[in-house]
């Protein structure tokens, strides 16, 4: 099978027969094998019902149906999982993603060599109070995943090769960074189209502000996964070795000034009297935590399951 489109829902039932239809006259102007598979996060609407009757007309359709709603991530991740075409394209049900653009998408991922291609709206029909934080989250995760690429990386509309998204997990709210995720399981390849965009038609968007609060906290949990899920006695460890070193010299400091003071007959108050003193006592407690915080990290990594998890790409065996 040459395709499989994935598209999470959430309350869509207006626009999925077009989406649907839209996307059937793209694959057979092109002469793909396909399969369109809808996920339905819990909709409260007749989504369901409209996937139902979608399949009863194709073979083509399937369906996933969650017992309430989720989230995007969960609903990717089923939808990886049932995916068996060579190339999967996932893309929002809102209409808002222009399946005209999956032919290009196709021809970047089989013939240009790329892993993942990811869309860019370059010209946005959303509010400033959406697009002045998209720019400003995109500009953060380009500078600390390193993909410099990439000018969205919450796009809904993206090609990956089959192998990536059999080899990467989406939890949480983590679809925001699959070119992250992708790149941190060895799929470096990574490349950006321009795509349409187009104003919603139908509903409303199911996304608020605090996606951007939440997206800023997801990007600094998987950084520190990606550098240190492995290692964390590499981060905390130092942290601590460095404060408690500091405040430990600090209070030795404070002590021998003390010394030297009551040797040459100068008075002095009593160190305790010093906020030096408590600073630098405060200082060796945090460090002792934060290094036996990395102690009991590296314990729990090395106690996990899927602590030897590698990605493989080919392996030769004797007599090949």
């Amino acid at each position: 099978m040459d395709i499989s489109v994935i598209v999470p829902l959430y309350n869509e039932e207006e626009s999925l027969p077009e989406l649907y239809a839209w996307i059937e006259r793209v694959m057979k102007e092109h002469g793909f094998t396909y399969e369109v598979i809808f996920v339905n996060d819990g909709s409260t609407d007749k989504s369901w019902q409209v996937i139902e009757q979608l399949s009863s007309k194709s073979d083509n359709v399937k369906g996933i149906k969650f017992r309430r709603n989720y989230g995007k991530s969960p609903a990717l991740y089923c939808g990886f999982k049932e995916a068996q075409g060579n190339v999967v394209i996932t893309m929002d049900a809102d209409l808002q993603d222009s399946p005209d653009e999956i032919p290009g998408l196709y021809k970047m991922i089989t013939e240009d060599g790329y892993d993942l291609v990811s869309g860019y709206k370059q010209k946005r029909y959303d509010p400033l109070s959406k697009t002045i934080p998209t720019k400003l989250f995109n500009a953060t995760a380009r500078k600390i995943s390193g993909i410099h690429n990439l000018h969205d990386f919450n796009c809904g509309l993206k090609a990956y090769r089959r192998d990536v998204v059999k080899n990467i997990e989406v939890y949480g709210e983590m679809h925001r960074y699959i070119p992250y995720l992708a790149k941190n399981a060895g799929f470096d390849k990574i490349g950006e189209k321009v795509v349409h965009h187009q104003a919603r038609k139908y509903g409303k968007s199911k996304f608020g502000l605090n996606r951007f609060f939440n997206g800023y906290l997801d990007l600094i949990t998987l950084w520190f996964l990606s550098n240190f899920g492995k290692k964390p006695m590499h981060v905390f460890g130092f942290l601590g070795t460095l404060m408690f070193v500091i405040g430990f010299v600090s209070a030795l400091i404070i002590g021998v000034d003390k010394l030297w003071c009551l040797s040459q007959g100068i008075p002095q108050r009593l160190v305790t009297d010093s906020p030096y003193f408590y600073i630098a006592l405060t200082m060796m407690m945090i460090g002792t935590q934060l290094f036996l915080a990395g102690f009991i990290g590296d314990l729990v990594s090395r106690s996990s399951q899927n602590r030897n998890d590698y990605q493989i790409e080919k392996t030769i065996k004797c007599g090949e």
